[in-house]
C-alpha cells in the first residue's frame, strides 16, 4: 500500500511523503483563498470550493472561515450549510449528507494519535532519514437532515445517523442513531425526535401567522 492508501484506510502511515505535504498546503492555499473572499463574491467562492471540494454537492453554502487538511477526502450532499469556522481534518473521509446543517465553530477531525507517547512523539524514519510521526485516523458520517449544534466536536470513527440534532457544545465520540437529540460531553443520546417535535405542536412560536408551510 502506498502512504496515501494507508492514510484513507486508517493505516498507520508516514504523513511527510509521497506528495501528501503538498497535499495539505495546497488545500490551506485553497482555504486561505476562500476565507479572503467577500461572500457577495459567489462566483470566485465556487471557483474555489470547486479545486478544494471536487465532491461537493449543488447548493452548498459555506459561510467561511473554512479550515480543511485535504478538502478532496471530503463529500458534502446538496443544500447542506456550514456556519463560521467550519474545521475538517480529513486525513480519513468525511461524508456529510444532504440538508446538513452545521453551526459556528464545527470541528471534524478524524485524525487519531497513540496515547504513549513513546509512540506519539515525532522520530528520524530509518527509511527515509527525514522527521516523521506515526498517525492514523478514521472516518467520520453524518447523514441526511441533521443539525449540528455550534461548537461541536465529532472525533473519527463516529457515525451520526440521519435526522439526528446534536446540541451545542458537544464532543461527540460514539455513534449516534438516526433521528436522536443528543448532546453532552462525551455525547449522549437524550431520546428520539418524534412527531411531538414538529411545530405544529407548539402555534405559539408563531404569533399572529399561521405555520408558514
Amino acid at each position: 500500500m502506498t502512504e496515501h492508501e494507508k492514510m484513507l484506510a486508517g493505516k498507520i502511515y508516514d504523513p511527510f511523503t509521497e506528495g501528501l505535504p503538498e497535499e495539505r498546503a495546497n488545500a490551506h492555499r485553497l482555504s486561505k483563498l476562500y476565507n479572503d473572499t467577500f461572500e457577495t463574491e459567489t462566483e470566485k467562492r465556487a471557483q474555489i470550493l470547486a479545486e478544494l471540494l471536487p465532491h461537493c454537492g449543488e447548493n452548498v453554502y459555506l459561510q467561511g472561515p473554512i479550515y480543511f487538511d485535504f478538502g478532496t477526502n471530503t463529500q458534502i450532499g446538496k443544500n447542506s450549510y456550514a456556519n463560521f469556522n467550519l474545521t475538517v481534518l480529513d486525513i480519513c473521509k468525511v461524508t456529510i449528507g444532504e440538508f446538513v446543517f452545521l453551526g459556528p465553530n464545527v470541528s471534524l477531525l478524524t485524525p487519531k494519535h497513540p496515547l504513549r507517547y513513546q509512540d506519539r512523539n515525532p522520530f528520524v524514519s530509518p527509511k527515509t532519514n527525514t522527521v516523521t510521526d506515526q498517525e492514523y485516523g478514521a472516518p467520520i458520517t453524518i447523514g441526511d437532515n441533521c443539525w449540528i449544534g455550534g461548537d461541536v466536536t465529532v472525533c473519527g470513527g463516529v457515525t451520526i445517523g440521519e435526522g439526528c440534532v446534536i446540541g451545542a457544545g458537544s464532543v461527540v465520540t460514539r455513534d449516534i442513531p438516526p433521528n436522536s437529540l443528543a448532546f453532552g460531553n462525551p455525547c449522549r443520546v437524550v431520546r428520539a425526535i418524534t412527531e411531538k417535535d414538529s411545530l405544529r405542536e407548539h402555534p405559539e412560536l408563531f404569533g399572529d401567522s399561521k405555520d408558514m408551510r
